[in-house]
């Protein structure tokens, strides 16, 4: 057995994960780490000896951990790292604030970052992959991350260093990210919650909020800008391209592609991953079939498969 740290926080082996999911699938976690803080997790990955893999997990909500489970140790932040400060047009949020409370608080204090009122998830997750919309990108109010490297290092990361691009990042493998730093345009408060009222009324016309999904299964196919930016020349939507390919509503045991939303994979109960991932590889090999374009996954997928 491996010789692991002994953390201030806690440590679990053989953690179950399906429950820490939003799609309720997954085998468990040769560990489970939930830091007391910073100070804990830099020591702990210090000394993690090299080969136990380290894996960041939010609040699971774009992410399928297939049912074999995963040979790594999962980081997992809890209530010490939600603290929200703001201060002018800048908000101060920890990695395991719900992107929901950073939009209210932001909101409340005069400050737009309305578009993270109906992204699901936490700010670590919106952070690692530029999560958007509206039309607007965490590249566009970010100013500065901390991080804790694979060495057990606490360092500062600009947006340069992250390369933000369409639903992507550059953070190194194993670097746990602590806190992040927006700044967006100022409003008023009233206006913003407004706002943020007719966004959740238009997402839960238009999506299956009621249901078991992890957002968005593929990314849309078009150009974008380093920042995120759709470009002029493609618009195309992944919802579009599983419709006109028949695929709407789709089913493998206990997965479907929603009828409400055609890019949006729920397990209807009883899926297992195996069911969600050979749904949505069914998904693209029909796509591509119909129109020869390849779909992205936009959920993360990870593990092995059942043995």
């Amino acid at each position: 057995m491996t010789n692991m740290p002994t953390p201030r926080g806690k440590l679990t082996q053989d953690m179950a994960l399906a429950e820490l999911t939003w799609l309720r699938v997954g085998g468990p976690a040769d560990w489970l780490f939930q830091p007391a803080d910073t100070r804990d997790l830099a020591d702990f990955l210090r000394d993690l000896p090299k080969d136990v893999a380290v894996f960041p997990m939010g609040v699971g909500s774009n992410l399928i951990v297939r049912d074999g489970g995963l040979r790594a140790v999962v980081v997992r932040m809890g209530r010490g790292f939600n603290d929200i400060q703001i201060e002018g047009n800048r908000v101060r949020a920890g990695v395991a604030a719900l992107d929901a409370h950073v939009a209210r608080r932001a909101g409340a204090a005069g400050v737009d970052l309305t578009f993270l009122r109906t992204i699901p998830g936490a700010v670590g997750g919106a952070v690692r992959m530029n999560a958007g919309c509206y039309g607007t990108y965490v590249a566009d109010v970010f100013v500065e991350a901390k991080a804790v490297t694979r060495k057990g290092e606490i360092v500062t990361l600009s947006a340069r260093d992250l390369n933000f691009r369409y639903r992507q990042t550059d953070l190194p493998e194993g670097w746990v990210i602590t806190e992040a730093v927006f700044e967006g345009p100022s409003d008023d408060p009233d206006t913003l919650a407004e706002r943020m009222e007719t966004q959740l009324a238009k997402r839960n016309a238009t999506q299956p909020t009621k249901d078991r999904s992890a957002g968005s299964t593929f990314r849309n196919p078009a150009g974008f800008s380093s920042t995120g930016q759709a470009d002029d020349v493609h618009d195309l939507k992944a919802w579009k391209l599983i419709d006109d390919a028949g695929m709407r509503g789709a089913r493998v045991g206990g997965a479907q592609m929603s009828e409400m939303h055609a890019n949006f994979m729920i397990n209807t109960g009883g899926a297992t991953a195996a069911d969600l991932e050979n749904l949505g590889e069914d998904v693209r090999k029909r796509v591509f079939q119909n129109s020869g374009i390849q779909l992205e996954w936009e959920i993360m997928r990870v593990g092995e498969p059942a043995a």
